[in-house]
């Protein structure tokens, strides 16, 4: 039985996994501070309000021919040990699954992506901003790196970039679509900062300056193959 440390469990959606239905595993625990994350309770390795890995598979098994997909999400997935046999368990009651991260393990997410068959990654910033955004050092390197992996394993992928004006600027968000778009990324999606579940009072009650007007919008989405905006 796996000893994943789960804070939440999403029993129904239509938003997660592109074109399939999904529920979502939310693993608790991040080694990364962003200040605009909006699920700040998951940053924790262990929370008192655990979700046991049997009361997961129990759902499953009760979703079986009505769900397609499951979809691990966070905090950071990849931080578990524990995340492999989760999946495996996952795959053997007929499932897809999907992944969420951040590409915070690089060599974790490595040996996922065989079992995978869509990743969501958030790229926080321009490699070289990612410390001011994550405050954890070389934080950009290994995002990077698991970015290049990813690509080069063949698994559906989303990328996608939420915006906020402390972390952001308008030449930052080029040189970034840039970045990524030099990697090889096709499919990437910019989201405006959304303050629901956001802990930082200063990121949070800050006023979101409108970055992604149309002539932002299509210069960036004219890099990449599919581009799209989440708004609000």
């Amino acid at each position: 039985m796996s000893n994943l440390q789960i804070g939440g469990l999403t029993p129904l959606t239509s938003t997660d996994f592109p074109g399939c239905l999904a529920a979502v595993v939310f693993c608790q625990g991040c080694p990364w501070r962003c200040g605009y994350c909006h699920n700040p309770h998951l940053i924790p390795p262990h929370s008192d309000t655990r979700l046991a890995w049997s009361s997961v598979t129990s759902f499953l098994h009760s979703r079986q021919k009505l769900l397609d997909a499951v979809v691990f999400s966070g905090g950071e997935p990849t931080l578990q040990d524990s995340l492999e046999p989760a999946i495996v368990e996952v795959l053997s009651l007929g499932f897809n699954v999907g992944m969420h991260t951040a590409g915070t393990y690089p060599a974790r997410l490595g040996e996922l992506l065989p079992l995978l068959s869509w990743v969501g990654m958030d790229i926080k910033a321009a490699f070289s901003d990612y410390d001011k955004v994550t405050g954890a050092p070389s934080s950009g390197e290994r995002a990077r790196e698991s970015a290049r992996l990813l690509l080069a394993s063949g698994v559906s992928y989303e990328f996608r970039t939420t915006v906020h004006p402390l972390y952001h600027t308008r030449d930052s968000l080029l040189q970034l679509a840039n970045e990524l778009r030099e990697l090889g990324v096709r499919n990437y999606v910019l989201q405006e900062f959304r303050p629901q579940g956001c802990a930082d009072e200063k990121v949070s009650s800050y006023p979101v300056e409108e970055f992604l007007d149309e002539e932002l919008c299509g210069r960036v989405g004219g890099m990449f193959d599919s581009f799209a905006v989440r708004r609000g």
